[in-house]
């Protein structure tokens, strides 16, 4: 893999039609787009001067499979859903995870989870070499996703398990998160008492900042049609994903999702990436309360902005040791998680 962040990715052979703080849009026709995502990193929603090497890599194949996986991927069929709690899918799943030729989580959770859609059509780009060139293809390689344009909720949709961040924050003043009331006495980084909440908040424009808001807000933006079935599919992504990850010495803390809708067939879809460092708090179990917990995500890069009251500043560049730390951090979540390599996971998409 590379040494060098892509910052940027500029393809002249599609449109581009959109461009995050992360990912760039391109137009395949219609229906479809691609997904491409660089090494740009955002942090208390602003983009730095410094990307994180491979980091598109990483999120894209930790997210990401094919509706129409090669044989050799993951099977229900093939390695069936052992009784039990979802904890125990690591004693049966061992092998299959290490020959899937991506990163997992829609496999995974579609298999526990029946009625989970997503939007990813291929991790690769068009096959058609008049559509993408050879060139492009080189620097897409591993980095996109054909995925369904589907119209997205316009909430950014958050599932917290334990007390920390924002909401750590807001507890200390009032005892509430995101307007929730909360018992009294948690500390820092303690797990909910009654299991994880939903957390929604506002998706500002680039360059703005997210708000907190309750579920009861979250459910005037949506609708109330959508409002219940959200919760309930975020709540329960975030409770398999985390009974997975315990197995594997890994707390998912807090994750952020999108969910879209599929106005063809009335229904919603996860859309975007899932359960990635970029959108997820991971910290190595057991969890020690009271305290701030070491972390496999951009943790590192949200405490150096902090401590020197660089937070929410645009264009910081990021010293070589954080960089380093990073990458490190996100290369490790994605070994301990797929158990491969992100270069072994490359190399398994083929050509």
């Amino acid at each position: 893999m590379s040494s060098q962040a892509v910052m940027s990715i500029g393809l002249k052979s599609l449109v581009l039609v959109a461009s995050g703080k992360v990912r760039e849009m391109y137009k395949i026709d219609k229906s479809t787009l691609l997904m491409v995502v660089t090494d740009r990193v955002s942090a208390y929603d602003e983009i730095l001067s410094t990307g994180i090497p491979d980091k598109g890599a990483i999120l894209c194949q930790m997210s990401g499979t094919s509706k129409n996986p090669p044989s050799h991927a993951f099977s229900p069929s093939i390695y069936p859903l052992p009784p039990g709690p979802p904890g125990l899918l690591i004693n049966t799943f061992q092998k299959s995870l290490i020959q899937m030729p991506v990163a997992f989580w829609f496999t995974l959770l579609g298999a526990q989870m029946p009625n989970l859609k997503h939007h990813v059509l291929s991790l690769k780009p068009p096959s058609d070499c008049q559509v993408v060139s050879p060139s492009e293809r080189e620097t897409l390689r591993g980095r996109c996703m054909q995925i369904q344009a589907l119209k997205v909720f316009p909430i950014e949709v958050i599932v917290r398990g334990y007390l920390t961040g924002s909401a750590w924050e807001e507890y200390k003043k009032s005892s509430t998160v995101h307007g929730i009331l909360q018992p009294a006495g948690l500390q820092r980084c303690q797990a909910f008492p009654g299991g994880p909440i939903y957390t929604p908040s506002t998706k500002a424009p680039q360059g703005f900042h997210d708000e907190n808001i309750s579920p009861e807000e979250a459910r005037k933006i949506v609708g109330e049609k959508w409002a219940g079935e959200i919760e309930n599919l975020a709540l329960s992504i975030y409770k398999t994903a985390h009974s997975f990850a315990m197995e594997r010495g890994i707390i998912i803390a807090d994750t952020k999702m999108e969910i879209a809708l599929d106005e063809k067939n009335d229904e919603i879809v996860v859309v975007d990436e899932l359960l990635t460092p970029d959108s997820s708090r991971f910290w190595p179990a057991p969890v020690r309360v009271g305290e701030e917990q070491p972390s496999f995500d951009k943790q590192h890069i949200r405490d150096y902005l902090k401590a020197r009251g660089l937070a929410g500043k645009p264009g910081v560049e990021l010293p070589e040791h954080i960089v380093i730390e990073t990458t490190n951090a996100y290369r490790e979540v994605f070994r301990r998680l797929t158990s491969q390599t992100i270069e072994q996971a490359i190399v398994a998409l083929g050509d």
